[in-house]
């Protein structure tokens, strides 16, 4: 068994081969998979040892001592966060081997086509179509709320293969090439003023079967690897004291004590403690994730999230008074990945509004808690025994 003791000799054995301050950046992080440190508790040969997943936190912090430099992670949260395990459970070993090295050293970003205009909260629901093609699935359709799809090289997506059947068993998963001619992607802007969303048009996209995740038919059960892995990687990251959204807040209110009134400080430390909570609870799931695969708590996570970015931004706003009326800049840009915390509270407020809906909707995730980790009756579902194609739409 690797133990912290091995990969901290690990770790200095490769900043040793290759000192950060004289390596290409590229080239280091290409070291680093090699070595097996780049997530320690995948397998050996796809950038891990087989190890405890709690390890991770040795040699990222080894590294980070030696000022080595990583992968970007903000950049890269779909693919680290999302197609990464979903690969490693259900793909071919060829499609390991392709994929996870330039998706961990941050050669190529993934994005995600999972809903559509019709299918957002009722995600089996999808209407996009892939038919076979000999080897190859010809795929037709729309995605909507793609997150990066307009700087992605690859794309997870669920398409349907077979109409005939209840709408959760006739979907497939597959891995998209967003540079093939009959992929377009269309900006959608935002409240914010940017476009980090897009919506992406499939006419005639040819895929391989060869990219296909999991049997025919089983893209449902697939996706939800990747749902529970989504929901984890956005309410369960790793965070100091005071990070994320409370950490400008109380920062204003050490700095700015004109601002101050006693109801807005009963908020203030409400939600700080809140916050605190929230954070460690995060750290407790991560944890659990040590003995097996992302369960159902994830969604509790991601809901607690959202709820506390919404009220914690809208408390930032209400401290700052005619300040936190004032916007930066309505220019319609189209960034690589959302920056909470390095733009001003009307931001902050502002882009915290989507928190309740993207990576699942509140009301989706109040059901799978219920359901799932409460374990109470589950709602009736009456179009669940029907075949898509009869569905009303």
């Amino acid at each position: 068994m690797t133990d912290a003791a091995e990969l901290r000799s690990r770790t200095q054995e490769l900043l040793a081969a290759h000192p950060p301050a004289e390596t290409d950046r590229s080239d280091f992080l290409k070291a680093r998979f090699d070595a097996g440190l780049a997530w320690v508790h995948y397998p050996e040969g796809l950038g891990g040892l087989g190890a405890a997943r709690s390890l991770q936190a040795v040699v990222d912090a080894e590294l980070a001592a030696a000022g080595a430099p990583d992968n970007d992670p903000s950049r890269l949260g779909i693919g680290l966060g999302m197609a990464a395990p979903t690969i490693l459970q259900y793909g071919s070993d060829d499609l390991k081997q392709r994929f996870l090295k330039p998706l961990w050293v941050g050669d190529e970003v993934w994005c995600q086509l999972f809903s559509e205009p019709g299918a957002g909260s009722d995600l089996a629901a999808l209407g996009t179509r892939a038919v076979r093609d000999g080897d190859d699935w010809i795929v037709n359709g729309q995605k909507v709320w793609t997150s990066s799809a307009h700087v992605a090289r690859w794309a997870i997506l669920i398409a349907r293969t077979d109409p005939d059947l209840p709408k959760h068993q006739g979907i497939t998963y597959f891995i998209c090439d967003m540079t093939d001619p009959g992929v377009e992607v269309r900006p959608l802007r935002q409240i914010t003023g940017e476009a980090e969303f897009n919506e992406v048009f499939l006419t005639d996209v040819r895929i391989p079967d060869a990219h296909r995740l999991g049997e025919v038919g089983e893209g449902w059960r697939v996706a939800q690897t990747t749902l529970m892995n989504e929901r984890v990687s956005i309410g369960g990251m790793r965070l100091p004291r005071e990070g994320g959204m409370i950490g400008p807040i109380a920062e204003t209110w050490r700095e700015r004590p004109d601002l101050r009134t006693h109801d807005l400080h009963q908020r203030l430390l409400t939600l700080w403690v809140e916050a605190e909570v929230a954070r460690l609870a995060g750290e407790r799931l991560r944890q659990q994730l040590v003995a097996g695969q992302p369960g159902p708590e994830g969604s509790g996570m991601k809901l607690a999230f959202a709820r506390l970015n919404q009220e914690i931004s809208g408390l930032e706003v209400e401290l700052l008074g005619e300040e936190g009326l004032l916007y930066d800049d309505w220019t319609l840009r189209r960034p690589d990945f959302v920056d909470f915390t390095g733009r001003e509270a009307g931001y902050r407020y502002l882009r915290s509004k989507g928190n309740s809906i993207e990576g699942g909707t509140n009301e989706v995730l109040l059901n799978i808690v219920a359901e799932r980790v409460l374990g109470l009756p589950a709602e009736p579902r009456s179009d669940k025994d029907i075949a898509w194609k009869d569905l009303a739409r």
